[in-house]
């Protein structure tokens, strides 16, 4: 039975049971289960804090799990990640009171508070910068107004917390991070249990049925070719004759954030009745 983590708290745990209740998995509807099993799937799910996941995976107590890139690498764990999740989206980043530091190497000799101290500590040293990582469990970016650092290097998505703070981002991304799923570093990827390799082509079934809708139009024969450069599909686009044999129907994948400009196109090049419909699931 294949062993799955997946974060039981955070802002990473109601999406990641999301997509896997959308990829066809049993889920848990009391959050104080921390254990799940799921027979018809071959499955085992645990609900473990999003910051152990790395450790539980990397020693092997799980296959794989479910946690953010940023959390991966400041665990120091054994663990690798095996495919992005498309959720979870987060930069990190360094802030100073507006004004004071301007780029990392002003760094140099500072104090820098932060709840990732092993990817900070990683990210200093790997562009020479002697610094003193303060460790914080939460409220970093209020460690410069209570003296306990000059820096602060925490994840940021609006910056209005760190704003609010008197705090300014400064020099690039420390950090881009997002739900990832993950495995450990001794599993080859082209080892990996069977389990691991259906549930790999579910979430990105999930991904893909995500990412695209199904678009569907009538064109006049005359113009099929220059309707389905519009719409060219994944691999080709279904081309099928109506009734009408001056008349063609035609099937596509299309880019979900795409669909508005490509049926605007399309109704321009001379396609009527154009239909979209929206992906349940998917196998590519």
């Amino acid at each position: 039975m294949l062993r799955i983590a997946v974060p039981n708290k955070g802002s990473l745990s109601e999406p990641a049971v999301e997509m896997l209740r959308e990829a066809g998995y049993r889920q848990r509807r009391d959050s104080r289960e921390l254990v799940l099993a799921d027979p018809d799937n071959d499955v085992e799910f645990f609900f473990l804090r999003p910051r152990d996941i790395a450790v539980y995976v990397g020693s092997g107590t799980v296959d794989v799990g479910i946690t953010g890139r940023d959390l991966l690498l400041d665990s120091g764990a054994d663990a690798v990640e095996h495919m992005q999740l498309g959720f979870g989206g987060s930069t990190f980043r360094y802030a100073a009171p507006a004004g004071t530091v301007t780029s990392l190497e002003q760094v140099q000799g500072l104090r820098v508070a932060t709840s990732y101290e092993v990817l900070v500590e990683g990210h200093l040293r790997s562009h020479g910068v002697e610094a003193t990582v303060v460790h914080l469990d939460g409220a970093v970016e209020s460690a410069v107004q209570l003296g306990v650092a000059d820096v602060v290097a925490d994840v940021v998505s609006t910056g209005t917390t760190l704003r609010g703070a008197g705090l300014e981002v400064f020099g690039d991304p420390i950090l881009v991070s997002e739900a990832v799923l993950i495995r450990p570093r001794a599993v080859a990827e082209a080892d990996v249990p069977a389990g691991v390799e259906v549930l790999s082509r579910r979430l990105q079934g999930v991904l893909t049925a995500r990412q695209y809708v199904l678009m569907d139009y009538d064109v006049p024969v005359a113009l099929v070719e220059r309707a389905v450069a519009i719409t060219p599909g994944l691999e080709s686009p279904t081309v099928s004759p109506l009734h009408d044999r001056d008349w063609a129907a035609v099937r596509a994948m299309v880019r979900r954030d795409q669909t508005n400009q490509v049926m605007d196109a399309l109704y321009d090049v001379g396609a009527r009745a154009i239909l979209v419909t929206r992906i349940h699931a998917s196998r590519l």
